[in-house]
């Protein structure tokens, strides 16, 4: 668990996560990017920083006891989406985990639902439509996801709309994918990549942005496939 604030305790309250490595990698770019988010905050908020591990089991605990305990105003989530060219800012997590490979615990639940009885969907409480605009404006490529997949990405942003949905009235919550890290493409050749200073620099933006829209734009981000 990391903790660091950069700004009175009166000031915007940022929880920002990632997952530690998995599927046999040694290194996962949502964990260095919110490393270097951490050594280096953004100035007049509280930046709280956790990295989640990678578990069906324990995924869920350790994310309510991080909302628990720092009570953030907005949080927001990073995982990694190798094969993704762009930072890809989630619109909706659907309650079922279907993992097509098995966590760091070894486990690999199957149509197991996020939250038994809960709602089919939640949609992201962050201006998800304002984040992807302001990334593209300071030429960081990015976009709107309508997929977070089935797996502990989706789980943790389906149940962070559940927190603020239930629990935690007012907290903006939502989730962004990042690319491989160039070491991990150098792997796999042709997989995009994105060095992890970028991807602090797409932290700063999102923040900026979550800061300064209040409600998301009213501009296309469909998908046609």
């Amino acid at each position: 668990m990391l903790a660091r604030m950069s700004a009175p305790s009166n000031a915007l309250r940022v929880l920002v996560t990632g997952f530690e490595p998995f599927g046999g990698s040694s290194v996962n770019p949502s964990m260095q990017a919110v490393l270097g988010l951490a050594a280096d905050p953004p100035p007049d908020i509280v930046l709280l920083t956790e990295i989640l591990p990678v578990s069906h089991a324990r995924t869920p605990q350790a994310v309510r006891a991080a909302v628990a305990r720092h009570r953030p105003d907005v949080v927001i989530a990073t995982g990694e989406a190798s094969g993704r060219a762009e930072v890809t800012v989630e619109r909706v997590g659907i309650n079922v985990n279907d993992f097509r490979i098995p966590d760091n615990d070894g486990t690999r639940p199957v149509d197991v639902p996020v939250i038994e009885g809960g709602p089919a969907a939640y949609f992201a409480t962050l201006p998800v439509k304002a984040v992807a605009a302001a990334l593209r404006a300071t030429g960081l490529p990015a976009g709107v996801s309508n997929t977070a997949g089935t797996h502990l990405c989706n789980h943790t942003l389906y149940l962070l709309g559940h927190l603020a949905a239930t629990a935690y009235p007012g907290m903006r919550a939502g989730f962004l994918h990042l690319p491989a890290l160039p070491e991990q493409a150098a792997r796999h050749p042709g997989q995009p990549s994105m060095a992890t200073a970028t991807m602090v620099t797409a932290l700063k933006v999102a923040i900026a942005a979550i800061r300064a829209n209040a409600t998301d734009l009213r501009v296309s981000e469909g998908a046609t496939h």
